[in-house]
């Protein structure tokens, strides 16, 4: 039976959802991985989003709590506020309390990627503060470290991400994913979607 990898996110302007597009690559290269990508209800209304300048949804398929529970690995992605998830993200693990309350998801391996602001707007403020939803759930948090290898110490490009996991930066907004994030992603998925596969293998 396939490892489901269920690739979960919340993106207002499109840049997380350009990571987690990257990051079903690279767990569905994995022989006997299937990757899924959702999104997360939005919580702000239309006419708010409009003056947001926000684009339209995708057709991605809209997650709720319960499916959360099938996944074999679930990887989260969120934009930066302040430093810590967006609460649109925040308000849907609000509502996985059932879940905690049975530890459905207790045993699963977990990861996050992100995006931010700025340079200094939460690229490892934002994945930390964001573990605590994964420890209360008795999720497994798997980090890529430094496994990316020699572009983890770049230092002539203006890159996102970190030990925690995939970043990208969106500025003003304009700004779109480099190659060298994309390329983060994409590690990122086919490194965590091998170490879910293990994993449930063991178990």
């Amino acid at each position: 039976m396939a490892t489901k990898i269920y690739i979960v996110y919340y993106s207002m302007y499109g840049h997380v959802e350009k990571l987690a597009e990257e990051i079903k690559k690279g767990a569905s290269s994995v022989e006997g991985v299937e990757a899924k990508l959702w999104q997360v209800p939005e919580t702000l209304p239309e006419e708010v989003l409009v003056k947001m300048g926000a684009p339209p949804k995708s057709n991605t398929s809209i997650i709720t709590p319960k499916e959360l529970v099938e996944a074999d690995g679930l990887l989260f992605g969120f934009p930066t506020r302040f430093g810590m998830m967006a609460a649109q993200f925040k308000a849907f693990l609000d509502a996985t309390g059932g879940l905690w309350k049975t530890q459905q998801l207790a045993g699963k391996p977990a990861g996050i990627f992100y995006s931010t602001g700025t340079q200094g707007g939460g690229q490892e403020t934002t994945p930390l503060t964001a573990i605590t939803q994964l420890v209360h759930h008795g999720m497994i948090f798997v980090p890529i470290g430094y496994t990316f290898g020699a572009k983890m110490f770049d230092m002539a490009n203006i890159k996102g991400g970190s030990p925690y996991g995939a970043g990208t930066f969106a500025g003003d907004g304009s700004r779109i994913p480099s190659e060298d994030e994309l390329e983060q992603a994409f590690h990122q998925g086919k490194y965590f979607a091998g170490i879910a596969k293990k994993f449930k293998g063991s178990s």
